[in-house]
């Protein structure tokens, strides 16, 4: 009784909006469940901060800098039982500008 194992998909989604990665998500799991597979997520993994101080003046103002954030907002999703189908329709799918995916299978 050797079944076929129906592939699985984890989906890693980096971007820098938060609002553009919660579209993308949602667009990846509406069309994974379209085509009938069963989805695990969006996981919401930590958010990576990384902060940049640039100094005003270098001469005058040498103590005092304006502080920048940039934050990377990332999203996990598991696409488990992923039919033929829904593979196809995945890598057809375009997400937006600024959101990196990245699939293993």
């Amino acid at each position: 009784m050797a079944e076929t194992a129906l592939p699985r998909i984890r989906i890693r989604l980096k971007a820098y909006d938060h609002k553009i990665i919660d579209q993308s998500v949602k667009q990846i799991i509406d069309t994974a469940l379209r085509t009938g597979a069963k989805v695990i997520g969006p996981v919401p993994l930590p958010v990576k901060r990384t902060t940049y101080t640039v100094v005003k003046s270098p001469h005058v103002f040498k103590k005092g800098g304006e502080a920048y954030e940039m934050r990377v907002h990332k999203r996990l999703i598991d696409i488990v039982e992923a039919k033929p189908k829904t593979i196809d329709s995945l890598q057809n799918l375009s997400l937006p500008a600024g959101v990196d995916a990245e699939i293993k299978m």
